[in-house]
């Protein structure tokens, strides 16, 4: 009997609307995207390629994110200030930074430590922290 009742519940549970699930896909929490998206060695340093999304409504004027890269055996290799420049409103932006003397094999983690700089509207902003969302199409990851 008991486990008839728990398959009618979960069954009934798949008819009913969920919450939040009215929402339109205009309701979306703005978000800052940032993807590492490619490595490759370049003339003794290892490049690294981002690709930028801001969805988050309003024109970046400056992003400088300090940023914390690690070797494969978890040691930090370098902490560094990227200056991601302007992030216009829904356009992607591509920026690439050098890490000298290293190659890219030697790369295991790379971690957003926050935002030093974030300009919006001609004043410091937190957008850059509070929608800040990361992801990899590579091995390395990023975190934050």
């Amino acid at each position: 009997m008991f486990f008839r009742l728990l398959a009618a519940a979960v069954l009934s549970a798949g008819f009913l609307p969920a919450p939040g699930a009215a929402q339109t896909a205009g309701d979306t929490p703005p978000q800052l995207f940032m993807e590492l998206n490619a490595m490759r060695d370049v003339g003794g340093a290892c490049r690294l390629t981002f690709v930028a999304r801001n969805a988050t409504g309003a024109a970046i004027e400056q992003a400088v994110f300090e940023t914390v890269v690690f070797d494969t055996s978890g040691g930090v290799v370098s902490l560094s200030l990227f200056d991601f420049r302007d992030l216009p409103a829904d356009r992607p932006r591509v920026r690439q930074f050098d890490l000298p003397g290293m190659t890219c094999d030697t790369v295991g983690q790379t971690l957003i430590n926050g935002a030093s700089s974030c300009i919006v509207d001609g004043a410091e902003s937190d957008i850059c922290d509070t929608t800040l969302m990361l992801g990899s199409r590579i091995e390395v990851e990023l975190l934050g």
